[in-house]
């Protein structure tokens, strides 16, 4: 009929649940810009430090230390997520958001690699904190069947932030100090923030339980955080002694041993990591479905190990392997993420995510630093990153044998101590 046109029906696992209100969508899409700020933030010195590493004539031990102190810098984002469990999640949102792209900025006029270095310890962390407070609210606020759909979506938007960051590197071919140009992008995150400023609600469930946390629930409070920590420690310390490495020394394998330019290391980045996105949203929706206990056991290791390979092959090998590693680790992503804050209560949340990202933090430091040693001493990249995969492996056992099943389940029936409030969907 003149005048009407077909409706386009998305599949399922891309529309929104069912269950999506107006507030629901304006805080995902407010939260989802600060996850673009996020990644910018954390993927930029891991893509530069090896252009940097060349101008200040380092070697890949002290890259791999670097790394490490900037990672050691999450100490900064303890009293932080502590304020943001008793005084409010947006108030230290709005902060971070700010602060974090200022300080990266800093890295552009570095006049030493330790000057670079002590510049990210401060502004990676503070990118890090916002992404753990975006976390809660998205746990907080997100419908208890949408919880992990929703991590999945912010994962794959943020996705841009670091597309900006990976995008940008040919910079670094044009001279040896033009990797400082990189850092001086991160002004650009600065309208987000302002966004993020005007629009961003306090977290619902936070403000419903401002007045429970007194006296008795003290106690009970402290006791839901210990219950759950140690197990998702472990499992993101193990994780991360793989991840990290792999991460920072991507780049120096591909550009020492396979003789990249930056151009072509950020096309190998980009069409590497770029399907994961569909393993994302798929993965998210199953986790909320069918559970996300199985998908992270299985899912973690089988990916790791295929990009463990990817820096032991050459040609169209490498970039298979990378591809489907990289899917598989979408894949099991938001179904393993949204235990960090599904299993704490309200009040304890922050400070349950910032001991978190500290554990694995210093597991990516420990893979790092051993790796960095193992590569100067004459180790391949494939037999170090081969030899690492282990670790993920060893998570996947913590996951299977420790890990609850929180899917169909509202956070008052995961967290007891959450109860005098009144029950929120």
């Amino acid at each position: 009929m003149q005048g009407s046109y077909p409706r386009v029906r998305l599949p399922g696992w891309l529309s929104l649940p069912p269950d999506f209100g107006p507030r629901h969508r304006r805080v995902l899409g407010l939260v989802a810009l600060g996850s673009m700020l996020v990644a910018f933030t954390n993927t930029l010195f891991t893509q530069t430090v090896a252009y940097a590493a060349d101008e200040f004539g380092v070697s890949n031990s002290a890259q791999g230390l670097g790394s490490a102190i900037v990672r050691w810098g999450i100490v900064i984002s303890l009293p932080i997520v502590a304020l943001a469990d008793s005084r409010g999640r947006r108030p230290m949102i709005v902060a971070t958001a700010w602060a974090a792209p200022f300080v990266c900025a800093l890295g552009a006029f570095a006049p030493t690699f330790p000057a670079l270095v002590a510049t990210q310890t401060v502004g990676r962390p503070l990118g890090l904190t916002l992404d753990i407070l975006l976390a809660v609210i998205i746990v907080e606020e997100m419908p208890h069947d949408s919880r992990a759909w929703a991590t999945a979506m912010l994962a794959v938007v943020s996705g841009f932030g670091a597309g900006v960051a990976v995008a940008s590197l040919p910079l670094a071919d044009v001279s040896e100090t033009s990797w400082r140009w990189i850092y001086l992008l991160s002004l650009m995150w600065l309208p987000f923030a302002w966004i993020i400023t005007r629009g961003l609600p306090e977290s619902a469930r936070f403000v419903a339980r401002k007045h429970d946390f007194v006296g008795h629930l003290r106690h009970a409070a402290v006791g839901g955080l210990t219950r759950n920590l140690g197990r998702i420690c472990a499992v993101v310390f193990l994780t991360n002694i793989f991840v990290a490495t792999m991460s920072i020394f991507q780049n120096r394998y591909l550009k020492e041993t396979r003789g990249f330019s930056a151009a072509m290391v950020a096309v190998f980045t980009m069409a590497t990591s770029s399907p994961a996105a569909l393993g994302l949203v798929a993965g998210g929706r199953i986790a909320d479905a069918r559970g996300r206990r199985r998908i992270g056991a299985v899912m973690v290791p089988l990916g790791s190990v295929l990009l463990a390979l990817s820096f032991a092959l050459s040609g169209v090998p490498m970039w298979t392997v990378a591809v489907f590693g990289a899917l598989l680790l979408g894949f099991a992503y938001p179904a393993l993420a949204v235990y960090r804050g599904e299993l704490f209560p309200t009040h304890q949340r922050g400070l349950a995510g910032g001991l978190i990202m500290a554990s694995s933090l210093i597991g990516g430091s420990i893979g790092l630093i051993g790796a960095g040693r193992a590569v100067d001493s004459g180790a391949t990249y494939g037999d170090v990153m081969l030899l690492l995969a282990v670790f993920p492996l060893l998570a996947s056992l913590v996951v299977w044998w420790r890990y609850p099943e929180t899917a169909h389940r509202t956070l008052e029936e995961l967290n007891p101590e959450d109860a005098p409030a009144q029950p929120m969907t």
